[in-house]
């Protein structure tokens, strides 16, 4: 049996080097992380004590995944302690340790004495973002005071708002969430304008149409997949569509060269991929702008086109 699996499948130090690994497969370097505007730190524990070895890069990793902006990390235990709570939903990331121990042992000679051991343990940790009611030092400290945007729009604030999807604001990421149904969004203060924030909520919310509840597309697909490129593009063209309707800039989005090689390849590997890819950017955006309240006279055509790409 290798070092890194177990009975019942691998180990925690296997699952943060495959992790590791997808990362620096999608061209992403997981231990440079853009601080946004927030002091460089190293993942802290509730002490105060910085964490080290694998732990430093892994907990960056998933920080920067996440969109934590806050350094420190702890158990739920030590986040009641402290007068918090984990706010519900949220998900645990594992933290390593070496645990030392002395085993008897008995020598060539037959004399009986100490060895020192060390085995690799595991913990569960939550970021500091992830809980509720810390004392102010656990959250992140500017470094600069947060300005408003331009271009904030009481009619774009109606049709989100009016959609209906579950949102909160937190971290530096933009993503959606199947399993809690949510999106997470970085405050409007992080983006270069309003217009910039709205079109990538509207990119969001257009993952947030896939779910079962509503148009039941895959979402279950890792990065690198073909389903998981398919769906990129999706949302990527109702972000488009949504775009020409409420006049929003798309061009910011998902521009990546990962992203664009995993569409090529779809492509061309399906000829009739963009047509449904189409198809379903556009029963996306009509269930959105009709949530929003804006006209979705376009949806059965959509749904038309869908069912002859399908």
């Amino acid at each position: 049996m290798s070092k890194f699996t177990r009975r019942g499948g691998p180990t925690p130090a296997a699952q943060i080097t495959a992790a590791i690994i997808e990362k620096l497969e999608q061209g992403t370097k997981p231990w440079i992380k853009p601080w946004r505007g927030v002091p460089v730190s190293r993942p802290l524990r509730s002490c105060g004590t910085p964490y080290r070895g694998m732990n430093t890069f892994w907990l960056w990793m998933i920080a920067e995944a996440a969109g934590f902006m806050s350094p420190y990390w702890m158990t739920y235990r030590q986040c009641q302690k402290l007068g918090g709570q984990v706010c519900k939903g949220e998900k645990s990331t594992i933290a390593i340790f070496y645990k030392s121990y002395d085993k008897q042992i008995k020598g060539d000679d037959g004399e009986e004495g100490t060895e020192k051991r060390r085995v690799l343990k595991a913990y569960a940790v939550f970021n500091a973002d992830q809980c509720d009611g810390l004392p102010e030092m656990y959250r992140a400290k500017p470094e600069f005071e947060p300005v408003e945007p331009a271009g904030r729009e009481e009619r774009l604030d109606a049709f989100f708002s009016s959609v209906g999807a579950k949102l909160r604001h937190q971290g530096a990421e933009a993503y959606y969430e199947p399993v809690l149904d949510r999106i997470t969004m970085p405050p409007a203060t992080l983006f270069d304008g309003y217009d910039h924030y709205y079109a990538t909520l509207a990119h969001e919310l257009s993952h947030w149409t896939g779910h079962g509840s509503r148009l039941g597309r895959d979402l279950k697909n890792r990065f690198g997949s073909e389903s998981y490129a398919a769906e990129e593009l999706v949302a990527e063209l109702s972000a488009a569509i949504l775009g020409a309707e409420l006049g929003l800039p798309v061009a910011h989005l998902d521009h990546h060269a990962s992203y664009i090689a995993h569409w090529l390849e779809l492509l061309k590997s399906d000829d009739r991929a963009m047509l449904t890819a189409a198809a379903k950017a556009e029963v996306a955006a009509s269930l959105i702008l009709r949530l929003g309240g804006r006209s979705g006279a376009g949806s059965e055509a959509a749904a038309a086109d869908l069912a002859e790409a399908a």
